[in-house]
């Protein structure tokens, strides 16, 4: 369940109203449950909130990038981004590493960088059909 809302993500990001928050806020509330939550359960709520409001801001703006120069003759306009995977590709991104002091979201981004995933191995101790 989501920590956070579109007021608070609206407070530090700009934002276009006909662009709804909900999958960005859905996005970085799993990314928070996987990352920081459940590796570290001594994050207050608040602490918690606060990394998914900046994560939901990376989030959006992985899909409506900032603009960092507009220009009006000759039009053109220049955006605060590049191509990249990690979450040090906004402002937003960065902020939440940051806030993150168990540094959950900052080991994640490395392996996105590294083209790492996570192993996932399963063990089995019960008995078989035979015995």
């Amino acid at each position: 369940m989501a920590r956070t809302s579109d007021a608070a993500v609206a407070a530090i990001a700009e934002l276009d109203s006909s662009i709804s928050l909900a999958p960005f806020i859905e996005a970085a509330s799993a990314m928070v449950d996987v990352n920081c939550e459940a590796l570290n359960p001594d994050y207050t709520a608040t602490e918690l909130e606060l990394i998914e409001r900046w994560l939901a801001a990376h989030c959006y703006h992985i899909r409506d990038m900032r603009a960092e120069q507009e220009k009006a003759g000759s039009v053109g306009s220049t955006y605060q981004s590049k191509v990249d995977l990690g979450l040090d590709v906004t402002h937003y991104g960065q902020m939440a590493m940051r806030l993150d002091y168990y540094g959950g979201l900052a080991a994640l981004n490395e392996r996105i960088k590294d083209g790492r995933r996570g192993v996932v191995s399963l063990t089995y101790l019960g008995k078989t059909r035979d015995e």
